[in-house]
């Protein structure tokens, strides 16, 4: 498929490249990850809490509210699965790598299907910020070429964290599987179908 640069403006229907930070000392601090064979996802990193970069985002991108920074790492060229939030995401590339993205309106409501050949693939370069807007499908990045991957990643606080209590499975509700996370994964993704809906049609996407 066609990767796109995130700098193209077929990124703005998805998020936008932010400028106005600056990442320097995140990107050192996040030199000490070693991104796993698999994926790792850590919600909250402490060391990464402790940068000034850290109240810069509560008190501007967020708006005073709480958030949590940290990172997910790893090595992947398959979409698996997408994922969606009630809230924009703030992201750094720490490597270069893919982000396969789609549309949260795309997604039936009825079925709680989607098209999996309606993604979009976007190359985002080392040293990059962007923000992902709550209705961007998402999911794991993807490294190029084979190679690993690294990116920040700050949401709202509690955000993919265990949920609480059951929730109603009616309607959207049979996409939550975390705390603030809707999931429709892929029949071929590996993940457990009587935890997560299978509703991604069509191909499972490689680059």
């Amino acid at each position: 498929m066609e990767i796109i640069s995130a700098m193209d403006q077929r990124f703005r229907q998805y998020g936008k490249i932010i400028t106005e930070y600056d990442c320097n000392e995140l990107l050192q601090a996040m030199e000490k990850v070693t991104p796993p064979e698999g994926c790792t996802y850590v919600a909250s990193d402490p060391e990464l809490e402790k940068l000034p970069i850290f109240r810069e985002l509560t008190e501007t991108f967020y708006g005073f509210m709480p958030i949590q920074m940290g990172h997910v790492s790893g090595h992947g060229q398959k979409l698996n699965a997408l994922e969606y939030h009630k809230a924009s995401e703030w992201n750094l590339a720490c490597t270069d790598l893919i982000l396969l993205l789609g549309r949260e309106q795309d997604v039936d409501p009825e079925t709680f299907t989607y098209d999996t050949a309606k993604v979009e693939a976007f190359l985002v370069n080392a040293g990059t910020a962007f923000e992902t807007y709550g209705t961007t499908l998402h999911y794991a990045p993807c490294g190029v070429d084979g190679d690993a991957f690294k990116m920040v990643v700050v949401l709202p606080k509690g955000t993919n964290l265990p949920l609480e209590k059951e929730p109603d499975r009616a309607g959207e509700g049979k996409l939550m599987t975390d705390r603030n996370k809707w999931l429709i994964a892929h029949p071929e993704s590996g993940l457990d179908p009587q935890k997560v809906h299978m509703g991604l049609l069509g191909e499972n996407i490689m680059v």
